[in-house]
């Protein structure tokens, strides 16, 4: 299992295109992603479980992902994260 937490910087949190970044770069990977954020935890491949959660700005969460290639799809996720502005 690895895991890693995040702050989220962009103004509008965790909306829906930033989202579906989010659930596209997890679905590319064998490993369970999750995302917890206040004590809930959902799929992050399930763009309906991420936009649940309406993670805002100064939110925390973490990405856990469990599998074969989880340092792959963790590495990917905080790339993507990084790159679009959204945490760090």
């Amino acid at each position: 299992m690895a895991e890693k937490t995040f702050t989220v910087i962009a103004d509008t949190g965790i909306h829906a295109r930033p989202a579906t970044l989010l659930v596209q770069t997890a679905s590319k990977f064998d490993a369970e992603v999750n995302l917890e954020y206040k004590g809930k935890t959902v799929n992050l491949k399930s763009i309906m479980g991420v936009m649940s959660l309406g993670v805002g700005k100064g939110g925390e969460i973490k990405i856990v992902t469990e599998g074969s290639d989880e340092t792959e799809a963790l590495a990917a996720l905080e790339e993507t994260l990084t790159k679009e502005g959204l945490a760090e």
